[in-house]
């Protein structure tokens, strides 16, 4: 056996930028992605990173006021981790640059969309410009001269400002780009089948000598600082924490500097005069490009309507079943039901809902909401289950990062509306995706259930691929039942023997399983376990995974997000063979297989293999049983591990190296888009 060592866990936040590494691969995949959609890659690549910022580097940064000696006993080494982040950030963000300039701004052009910078413009379009200015921007503008020596400034986070220099050196200048307020982008003209679009940057840029007319300007840059957006609340058992919470919200704007990007092409003394005005340390200043906030291009026009340069549109699978009845009670009694999103519409768990809500057998609804949606048919349905007498009750998680204002304000929608709304609990989040109606027939109570792996949010299930679970079974929804016992504060520990409940029973019965795997192994049998999750970081799972491994268990894994576990370690882990899948939709579903003797077992629902998923949240994860879903689920999960366009290798030194057909006489499989083949061949 191999004595474990920090060398044999990688370090969660090293790994997560391997994982937006994967997310920049598909910006730069001209094969399989068209221009557009490469656009959006970048976009959703600055997200990631400014909420990694904003978060995970915070949490490092808090690590920091640790004691050093405290810090050496936990082998807590913020400094030189927030050190490798940021050559890793530099490096990507190099590759960003260069396939913005000469990929993406070519591409365009040869397109007919010709995207201008100021020093691109010619009397014909200062004329657009100089209206635009004077009508839309020069309103919106926040002008600030700063002393160097006296003053300071606040920039709020997130927020994107030109840093002005001067001749006289003892002032600087600030002016925000209004980008919150209004398009970034500003459509010129068409000429010819061309377009002319610009940043409302440039125009600003270009206006500087107006907005400063008494001074001599040396130098513009722009500039955008991250702040700390964590919540460091105390977990205090008295107060109501959603209160709390929307009182701290307030201040999250005001936390601090995490990171200043700024335009690389500064000069070092300049960038040394901003950081002491922004009270920013060196380890937090980040060189970038010319603009920041590439977030903006999820909105980034197409002025041609060139059906070429998106995704082709997926239409909705038809569920072969769900689809064709207006009767969701009968059809659960007859067997259970898998929806797989967004192949197939959400639109199925919004019609149970409304059904349920206008049933007048239905006496009651119980729903988790961990991101609720802004109005929808399914907060409707909620509120029009409230009309119609039905007793609903809510468990809204107030503690879902960058959605709580707008969860505690529908959470007060619906207790004006009269029903029973709780929120988080101290030292525990509520993760867990779970639907429960209950229904009068013939003097009994029914129940019927829905446990999925992804939010009750009809915008994210265009593009998060889950798998949701339809039943009527009798222990399953007694179980479920009890769950929500728990999170109304009827019961302490629910009694399940076939759902997996986080913290009571997910890890016990995993570890259990995992044994069991290794007890065939040594015994010359068969053994072996297949994973799909979007993150492992927990230090037993994975030490139990690798003594597995070392039995000569079969372990299949494919890891969305970061993984701590370290593939293919001889010795160790070399039975262990990990991939991710980065494709139009993002992975989101977790299912979990054992072999167990050819007595296959299978789970999907909410849970990661993370402590916080198995320790501190609730979670629930359901056996699937009933032989049509659990083939249906396993086909879906065996075409994803059998990916050969879209899956990349998990290695020790996260190479990201992409899984290629071996064999030229099979076609290569792209999974996404083979599940709706599937799908549509058996639905419909």
């Amino acid at each position: 056996m191999i004595k474990l060592d920090e060398t044999n866990f990688k370090h969660r936040d090293i790994n997560w930028l391997a994982f937006n590494e994967r997310v920049l691969q598909e910006a730069e995949d001209v094969e399989n992605n068209p221009l557009y959609e490469r656009i959006k890659f970048l976009a959703i690549y600055s997200t990631n990173l400014d909420e990694f910022f904003r978060v995970r580097v915070s949490q490092l940064r808090q690590l920091k006021r640790v004691k050093k000696k405290i810090r050496k006993e936990l082998s807590l080494r913020p400094n030189k981790i927030v050190k490798e982040i940021k050559k890793t950030v530099h490096t990507q963000q190099e590759r960003f640059g260069k396939v913005f300039r000469l990929h993406i701004i070519p591409e365009l052009k040869a397109n007919g969309i010709h995207l201008l910078t100021s020093k691109l413009y010619t009397e014909k379009h200062d004329a657009i410009i100089d209206a635009y200015y004077e009508e839309k921007l020069k309103p919106l503008l926040e002008v600030t001269v700063v002393n160097v020596k006296q003053g300071d400034i606040f920039l709020q986070d997130q927020a994107l400002y030109f840093y002005v220099l001067f001749k006289d050196t003892q002032k600087v200048g600030f002016v925000n780009i209004p980008s919150d307020k209004i398009n970034r982008f500003l459509e010129l003209y068409e000429e010819n089948g061309a377009h002319y679009l610009t940043f409302i940057d440039d125009i600003i840029h270009h206006k500087m000598q107006d907005i400063f007319p008494a001074e001599t300007i040396r130098g513009i840059y722009e500039v955008k600082i991250s702040r700390d957006a964590e919540l460091y609340l105390d977990d205090e058992v008295d107060g109501i924490l959603a209160e709390r919470i929307y009182e701290s919200l307030k201040r999250r704007h005001q936390g601090q500097p995490t990171r200043l990007l700024y335009d690389a092409s500064m000069d070092k003394e300049d960038a040394k005069r901003l950081r002491k005005l922004l009270n920013v340390g060196k380890v937090d200043m980040m060189p970038g490009g010319r603009y920041h906030n590439f977030n903006d291009f999820f909105s980034f026009p197409d002025p041609t309507d060139n059906p070429k340069l998106h995704y082709q549109e997926q239409p909705s699978i038809p569920h072969s079943t769900l689809a064709h009845t207006d009767d969701y009670f009968t059809a659960l009694k007859e067997r259970d039901h898998l929806v797989h999103f967004p192949f197939m519409s959400f639109n199925y768990v919004e019609r149970f809902i409304e059904q349920a809500s206008v049933d007048p057998t239905v006496t009651e609804i119980k729903i988790s909401l961990y991101r609720v949606a802004d109005e929808s048919p399914l907060t409707s349905a909620l509120l029009k289950a409230l009309d119609n007498g039905k007793k609903v009750f809510i468990f809204i998680e107030a503690k879902a990062r960058f959605d709580e204002e707008n969860n505690i304000k529908w959470g007060r929608k619906f207790e004006e509306k009269g029903a029973v709304v709780i929120y988080s609990y101290p030292r525990i989040k509520v993760h867990s995706k779970i639907l429960l109606v209950k229904r009068k027939e013939e003097g009994k109570n029914r129940r019927y259930v829905y446990i999925g792996t992804g939010n009750f949010n009809a915008k994210t299930s265009k593009v998060y691929a889950d798998h949701g679970f339809f039943s009527a079974n009798k222990k399953l929804s007694k179980e479920l039942d009890r769950v929500f016992k728990v999170l109304q504060g009827d019961l302490i520990v629910p009694r399940n023997k076939h759902l997996l409940v986080s913290p009571f029973t997910t890890r016990r019965t995993f570890e259990k399983l995992i044994y069991d795997e290794i007890e065939y192994a040594q015994a010359g049998q068969k053994a072996e376990i297949k994973i799909k999750i979007n993150s492992l970081e927990d230090k037993e799972m994975i030490q139990l995974l690798y003594k597995a491994s070392q039995a000569g268990v079969k372990i299949r894994m494919l890891v969305r997000g970061f993984s701590s576990l370290v593939p293919g370690i001889k010795g160790l882990s070399d039975n262990i063979y990990m991939t991710s899948i980065l494709d139009r939709y993002l992975e989101h579903g977790r299912i979990y297989y054992f072999y167990h003797g050819g007595e296959e077992q299978v789970y999907m629902g909410s849970a990661d293999l993370m402590t916080r998923n198995l320790d501190r949240r609730i979670e629930v994860l359901v056996p699937i049983t009933q032989p049509d879903c659990k083939k249906e689920l396993l086909d879906i999960l065996t075409l994803q591990l059998e990916d050969t366009v879209k899956a990349r290798i998990q290695d020790a030194v996260a190479s990201n190296t992409y899984v290629r057909q071996q064999d030229e006489n099979k076609t290569a499989i792209r999974s996404q888009y083979a599940i709706f083949d599937y799908l549509k061949n058996k639905h419909t």
